[in-house]
């Protein structure tokens, strides 16, 4: 004889109906998630921030070590940083600013208007940066991008000649897939077109390891072009040739108000002549 099947009562279906929608939202949570600095997950295009690949492929290696040699304090933030407490890094003694314009030919910073707006109301001599992908189109396109979305130049005295950030490829290989010769063409196409747009020269932002690998260590910009340099050590150690000192020196990622903390070298003298041109 057949046992009667057991027919679930209303109030166990609706439970077991609770549960599964329960887990389908969990799950959708979970995939919204966005990647952190452990995942092995490409980060979405625009998301990357000047020191993002010198921190993960070079680390820290130790803190400045303080020098009678007079030196200026600045920052460089992005999207990371949203809405930045200009007065605070003022007080704390922060006098001169680079805010992230573009990247590419797509990406602009929606905190960028607060950004570069803010640093400059509060008194600070402040700049704009590219980050620069070769992988997505010509140097010469990703420059006139930049000048016509922030990094332009002004002879007002406080606005500081823009800044190509050329760094680890955070969206994959390395050195964009070019050849150092490519990329060295790729660099030299940005930097003219820039100079073409605004009559001043771009500074270099990047790390001696980076330029060794991916430009061959290539020395024609040296004579033109300012050398900002990261590395996360007691020193700024070795520059990449052709430059035979350095104009700033991002020296940590870890500041205490925003990430990325840098010096001039010089006094705030120098850094609103370099602003002045």
């Amino acid at each position: 004889m057949r046992r009667p099947i057991a027919v679930a009562s209303g109030h166990t279906r609706l439970l077991t109906a609770g549960v599964l929608l329960a887990s389908q939202s969990l799950l959708l949570t979970l995939s919204a998630v966005p990647a952190t600095a452990g995942d092995s997950t490409t980060p979405v295009r625009g998301s990357a921030y000047m020191g993002r690949g010198v921190l993960a492929h070079e680390g820290v290696q130790g803190r400045p070590v303080e020098t009678r040699a007079s030196q200026t304090e600045g920052v460089d933030v992005s999207s990371h940083q949203g809405n930045v407490a200009w007065s605070t890094l003022w007080k704390s003694g922060v006098k001169w600013a680079y805010v992230k314009a573009t990247e590419g030919t797509s990406y602009r910073n929606p905190y960028f208007a607060q950004q570069y707006g803010g640093s400059y109301d509060t008194g600070m001599i402040r700049g704009a940066y590219h980050f620069a992908t070769p992988d997505t189109s010509g140097g010469a396109a990703q420059a006139d991008y930049f000048v016509s979305h922030g990094g332009a130049w002004s002879k007002d005295g406080k606005t500081l000649p823009g800044v190509l950030d050329i760094e680890y490829n955070p969206y994959g290989a390395t050195c964009y897939g070019k050849t150092k010769t490519q990329m060295v063409n790729w660099i030299r196409n940005f930097l003219d077109r820039y100079q073409a747009r605004t009559g001043r020269e771009a500074a270099v932002y990047t790390s001696t390891n980076w330029w060794t690998q991916c430009t061959g260590n290539y020395s024609g910009f040296g004579a033109s072009n300012p050398l900002w340099v990261a590395r996360y050590a007691s020193s700024v150690g070795t520059l990449p040739a052709g430059w035979g000192f350095h104009t700033m020196w991002q020296y940590t990622s870890t500041g205490k108000t925003v990430g990325d903390h840098n010096k001039f070298n010089g006094s705030l003298d120098r850094v609103k002549a370099l602003a002045k041109g």
